[in-house]
């Protein structure tokens, strides 16, 4: 699912002319928070139940260049369904479709009071191995 989409300004460049590294990991930092809300978590779970997430690993690869003025999107989608964590998959294209570049991110369910794993909501593990299911199906087709 298209989580995110955006356009590289001078401000997110680099000294080579393109969008600078911490640009595009908050690119993706922003589409996660999409996919999760997709998948039936909501930022109010933070005040009202004291959950979040907590990203443990970030796994990017880069594969073309984004320039100044460049369009952009990120599509998103489950990679994995842990006890406690998600592990998510996310692919920047340019304009033209083209892949810029992909992080797959591992996030742990969290007790923001306690700083300990959760859990995953029912909810939410439900949604993300439904997703995960289709995913496997289209791809045996």
């Amino acid at each position: 699912m298209r989580t995110y989409s955006g356009v590289v300004y001078p401000a997110h460049s680099d000294a080579m002319g393109h969008m600078n590294v911490q640009y595009y990991v908050a690119a993706f930092d922003q589409a996660m928070w999409h996919l999760v809300h997709a998948l039936g978590y909501r930022t109010q779970w933070q005040e009202e139940r004291g959950e979040g997430w907590a990203d443990v690993q970030h796994n990017v690869s880069f594969s073309r260049e984004l320039k100044v003025g460049g369009l952009f999107y990120v599509e998103s989608r489950v990679g994995q369904v842990g006890t406690k964590s998600l592990t998510t998959v996310h692919e920047m294209f340019d304009v033209s479709g083209e892949l810029a570049a992909s992080n797959e991110i591992k996030s742990v369910y969290f007790d923001l009071k306690a700083r300990k794993a959760l859990v995953l909501p029912q909810e939410i593990r439900l949604e993300a191995e439904r997703l995960l299911a289709s995913l496997q199906v289209a791809h045996s087709i």
